[in-house]
């Protein structure tokens, strides 16, 4: 195995301390990165020190990551915790390998061993090579990614609490990885798997959903209660889809950034016949951000010199967003790197321009007025990237929770053909600054480009719209959505439908002008907890244009999980009421239209 013998920092040349120490304050991505080989001393007590300030931590101010030069690594025990992204340096996944005995550790202990606060964290681009019946355990919700991965046993998607009960959790999303064992999805609600190949899928409980995946299922949705197996949909090939950048290393040892292409129609891993297509990107052509020292002056500067853009871990307070002009930008967030509006503009701006990348970031509204936090390309913007399409890639969202926000809508999509590849996109219901007034936002997530293409979506507890989508061409996979804990009453939350005045405000909203939309397994949950003890409903959980024949919408579910109210129909007049309460007898709708 090769070893990395020195360090050395110059022109974006990374060397290994002849001491084998972890060097996370003497890199040039700061003290928050550590950068460790498999001659490292003290491995572990890293891991552990980082994980107990991580563990509970779920709206500090910490960021971290601990990144894998190539080589073995024995009996590691690699727990994950808040804010922590965990990731191999190697080309392929095979080059980081974490052998006799390593585990794969993220639970739900800190939480009482409930899973459903398990969020943002991420894990990436290694093997685990124990064999079944060994299970890595990725107990997790949203915000959690686990990619280009080579885990030969099983995966547990969820954790047995000491009480011998399936803790829930609300996850997730799979992508371009290889399990050679079971994944067991035990007791989660939901959960995402993309080009994912496994030897078994088992378990699950309202909405799985698996594209261009290996997996030996087929879908399986009936609307006739009482259900007694989990509801798959299983869509043999991805459309079209682009990977997520990662940093890596060369047989030099020099850093560079791998940012691949885009594959259509493809089925399972896009490294398990050799090394992906795509393009190497050495790290001179970054500018590394550092929290501490740069602001949105400096990295707009840089981004105007025609770098792309490494944010190293922690929180950037931005008085003016990064504006993003220049086709084939990358920016590429190390350890949920979180970019904040400081003075209620947006937090990033990117032209109507050809394959811009982002990916790896956290973007926390401001506690000043937002009007959107990212918006991708001008309003009216009419040019075609169909051949170069601009990916986001595990960026996530959040207004509130950290202390007081507010932001009209959180992503706007104005551009063609963009790719998004797992966001969650929330509204906090808990933490600090929460409540109707205190963190305000109308919707998550407005599309109004044509033929984007959106895989693991998850918006959250928005007070109109949770979603909605005027673009034509567009293409789903996979939604989760909670409705709005806390409406105030059912006056102040209704909505027009029709020309008529109805509950509550749709989870999934096709502008009426639409004529082609596509989505496939959408589930959508009531909870109305903390209304002050108001009835609240809502009409429908998915509206589309009645009369457009090329609106398609196949597995589509609402559930009434607890609290006072319910959801009348599933799409427009179609499907049942459902009670709160209910879990053999929800609606289910297997496609629309009939």
């Amino acid at each position: 195995m090769r070893q990395f013998a020195l360090i050395i920092v110059l022109l974006g040349v990374f060397v290994m301390s002849s001491i084998g120490q972890p060097l996370g304050n003497k890199t040039i991505f700061g003290s928050h990165v550590y950068v460790l080989s498999d001659s490292s001393k003290d491995i572990q007590e890293t891991i552990d020190r980082l994980y107990k300030t991580q563990e509970a931590s779920e709206f500090g101010d910490k960021r971290f990551a601990l990144l894998f030069l190539p080589g073995v690594y024995p009996h590691l025990n690699l727990k994950v915790g808040f804010y922590t992204q965990l990731a191999g340096l190697g080309r392929m996944p095979d080059q980081v390998v974490f052998d006799q005995g390593s585990t794969l550790e993220v639970t739900g202990d800190w939480n009482r061993h409930s899973c459903t606060s398990n969020f943002w964290r991420s894990a990436e681009n290694f093997r685990l090579t124990n064999p079944a019946p060994f299970s890595a355990m990725w107990a997790v919700s949203q915000a959690c990614p686990l990619r280009r991965v080579h885990i030969d046993g099983n995966l547990d998607l969820y954790e047995i609490g000491p009480n011998g009960r399936n803790e829930f959790a609300s996850g997730g999303f799979l992508a371009d990885s290889e399990i050679g064992g079971t994944i067991d999805s035990g007791s989660q609600q939901q959960w995402f798997s993309r080009n994912t190949r496994m030897k078994n899928w088992k378990s699950g409980s309202w909405n799985m959903v698996f594209v261009g995946s290996n997996v030996p299922l087929s879908s399986n949705w009936t609307e006739n209660p009482p259900y007694t197996t989990t509801p798959y949909t299983v869509i043999k090939k991805t459309p079209l889809v682009r990977e997520k950048p990662f940093l890596c290393v060369n047989d030099q040892g020099e850093f560079q950034v791998f940012a691949p292409g885009t594959r259509q129609d493809s089925v399972g891993p896009s490294w398990t016949n050799g090394p992906d297509k795509g393009t190497i990107l050495p790290i001179n052509r970054f500018y590394i951000a550092h929290p501490e020292t740069d602001d949105a002056e400096s990295i707009n500067a840089q981004l105007a010199q025609g770098k792309d853009i490494l944010l190293t871990p922690g929180i950037y307070s931005l008085k003016s967003p990064l504006h993003v002009s220049r086709s084939d930008t990358v920016i590429l967030g190390l350890g949920l790197a979180t970019l904040q509006p400081a003075s209620g503009q947006a937090a990033l701006i990117v032209d109507d321009v050809d394959g811009v990348s982002l990916s790896g970031l956290l973007i926390d509204a401001g506690q000043e007025n937002s009007r959107v936090l990212l918006r991708m390309g001008q309003p009216g913007s009419v040019l075609s990237h169909a051949s170069n399409p601009s990916l986001l890639s595990d960026v996530f969202f959040r207004v509130g929770g950290a202390g007081p926000a507010r932001a009209n809508v959180c992503l706007e999509i104005n551009s063609k053909n963009v790719i998004v590849d797992d966001t969650w996109i929330w509204r906090a219901d808990h933490g600090r600054g929460v409540g109707w007034e205190t963190n305000p936002s109308q919707n998550g997530l407005i599309v109004n480009g044509d033929e984007v293409t959106i895989y693991g979506l998850a918006v959250e507890h928005f007070q109109e719209y949770q979603t909605i989508w005027n673009g034509n061409d567009g293409k789903l996979f996979f939604y989760q959505c909670e409705l709005p804990y806390d409406p105030p009453s059912q006056a102040q939350w209704s909505s027009t439908w029709e020309g008529r005045k109805v509950d509550g405000w749709a989870a999934y909203k096709v502008g009426d002008q639409v004529l082609r939309h596509t989505a496939y397994g959408l589930g959508i949950y009531a909870v109305f907890i903390k209304t002050n003890g108001a009835h609240v409903n809502l009409d429908h959980a998915i509206e589309v244009p009645g009369q457009a024949k090329g609106i398609k919408i196949f597995h589509a579910m609402d559930l009434s999980i607890v609290g006072l109210g319910g959801i009348d129909h599933t799409i427009n007049h179609l499907g049942r009421r459902a009670e709160p309460h209910d879990f053999e007898n929800y609606p289910r709708v297997v496609s629309w239209p009939r």
